[in-house]
């Protein structure tokens, strides 16, 4: 995290809510996507979002590290995703709207991204969760760990099985483009 955010977030943890504010108008697009990325839609994304501000607002003061302002935060915004499922219990399937707004979908690489999405989304929750915080969130073991309240080795092994899926959904998909 940059010095300035970092100096927002101590002002927050002391009950500054134009620094609180100011933090989430820069995490805005971060946690929306983490929130739509759970819950598979913009209406109930956004009230994830407004959920976890709240929470978030509430509860800035017990932060002990500011550094750790961004795990907190998603920590949170998947607790409220969780929530709001839980309440509505029914899963959707990742969109086509979701995967075009995704990063690293440049037009060269549109139609494999896609298709990596595509096979992203049909792995099991656990496995896509963490495949996607690490691979296009750029979150750590550790961090995934930690945000997910699960063991370093369980996200090493969920990492592992996701791959092995994708990879084995690939080479299904040659065979019967080549078969």
């Amino acid at each position: 995290m940059e010095m300035k955010s970092h100096k927002l977030v101590k002002r927050a943890i002391k009950g500054n809510k134009r620094a609180f504010e100011k933090l989430l108008q820069q995490q805005y697009e971060r946690i929306y996507r983490t929130a739509y990325l759970y819950v598979h839609n913009e209406e109930d994304a956004l009230d994830v979002v407004q959920e976890a501000t709240y929470q978030a607002f509430t509860s800035i003061h017990s932060l002990k590290h500011p550094k750790y302002f961004m795990t907190w935060l998603t920590k949170i915004v998947i607790r409220c995703s969780g929530q709001l499922l839980k309440k509505k219990s029914n899963v959707v399937p990742l969109s086509d709207e979701l995967i075009l707004n995704l990063p690293d979908t440049t037009n060269r690489n549109m139609e494999q991204s896609i298709h990596l999405l595509h096979a992203i989304q049909q792995l099991k929750e656990n496995y896509r969760i963490v495949i996607m915080l690490f691979y296009y969130y750029d979150y750590s073991i550790k961090t995934i760990s930690s945000v997910l309240e699960i063991p370093e080795n369980t996200v090493k092994t969920y990492l592992s099985r996701g791959k092995a899926e994708l990879k084995k959904s690939y080479k299904n998909e040659e065979d019967e483009c080549h078969g």
